[in-house]
């Protein structure tokens, strides 16, 4: 743990450059009691750190020394390789430098490791778009993605589900969530989500985006998709389900699995009545109906009643088609 720990000091300090006890300590979950002795422990091994006292004062790295790859263990040689980078890379326009860059690894790591490292990429395949779904073409990505790495504000005309129109934003980053990329950037002063499948043009402008001091891509994410949850699952309901249809319940979403993580089993042949969070009752009844007859809807008695009515179009339109058929 310790090995691992003077490695991260390494890494930390070459990549963020000088860096004060207190934020070191931090990034690693440590006290600064610990973090000094980590640092003496790197200076007597002849990793040249030194200190600097007074406001803005800190460690860093002798200028020009750099971490040597065989620094690397196996197993972080081979995470390497378990990056799944290929298809976003590609989408990203950055397939050839990440091909680049893996070669150059594999060069720089020691002979023992290199049959290994390869043999894991040839054994994991990431796909990470959902089933019965097509990846979306996304035309403009490595525009998109040139404004967000050279921190540059982006023009661009986007089509929301409102209307299309043109806007001057400040990227932040980019999220590729279940095959999907979405490009987070801030417009009239916050932080918003774009689809990028969205954006019909593209122009990166010259002027720098003013990021944020605080701002947490991961953590912006993170609260946007469970404010998105909570907005879109305004309702609940209660319902009455077999085995089966607790197990498609769970399929609907992951609100609705946490909503269920402690339910009951009902026995063979019974029912077990719950309550799950819903949609708007236009689509909750129809999102339910699919599950039927291993879910019923008990109240609210506006959904039961949009369930119905949805039950006596269909039976009217196929009764209809049988007759006429006949």
């Amino acid at each position: 743990m310790r090995a691992s720990r003077l490695l991260s000091i390494q890494m930390l300090l070459e990549t963020r450059g000088r860096m004060s006890a207190a934020a070191l300590a931090g990034a690693l979950e440590v006290s600064e009691r610990t973090l000094y002795r980590d640092i003496d422990e790197l200076t007597a091994a002849g990793v040249p750190v030194y200190a600097e006292r007074g406001r803005g004062g800190g460690f860093q790295l002798l200028p020009g020394w750099k971490t040597s790859l065989t620094g690397f263990t196996p197993k972080e040689a081979e995470a390497v390789f378990l990056g799944g980078l290929a298809g976003p890379a590609a989408e990203l326009g950055l397939e050839d430098q990440v091909r680049s860059a893996q070669l150059k690894l594999l060069a720089a790591l020691p002979s023992a490791w290199r049959d290994q490292a390869q043999r894991v990429s040839g054994r994991l395949h990431l796909d990470p778009v959902d089933w019965y779904r097509e990846a979306e073409p996304p035309r403009h990505l490595p525009t998109v993605a040139t404004a967000v790495w050279d921190g540059r504000q982006l023009s661009m005309h986007y089509a929301s589900w409102k209307r299309s129109a043109r806007q001057v934003v400040q990227p932040l980053g980019l999220v590729l969530k279940a095959g999907i990329w979405y490009l987070v950037a801030v417009r009239e002063k916050e932080p918003r989500t774009f689809r990028v499948s969205g954006i019909e043009t593209a122009e990166v402008l010259p002027a720098p985006v003013r990021r944020p001091k605080a701002f947490d891509l991961a953590a912006y994410w993170d609260a946007s998709v469970k404010r998105f949850e909570r907005e879109l699952y305004a309702g609940t309901a209660d319902v009455a389900a077999t085995a089966r249809g607790l197990a498609h319940l769970r399929q609907l979403s992951a609100l609705v699995a946490r909503a269920l993580r402690d339910a009951p089993s009902p026995e063979e042949g019974a029912r077990v009545e719950i309550t799950i969070p819903v949609e708007a009752d236009d689509q909750a009844a129809a999102q339910l109906l699919r599950l039927a007859p291993d879910v019923e809807v008990l109240r609210p008695r506006a959904l039961r009643e949009a369930v119905l009515r949805r039950l006596e179009t269909s039976a009217a339109l196929y009764g209809r088609q049988v007759v006429q058929g006949g």
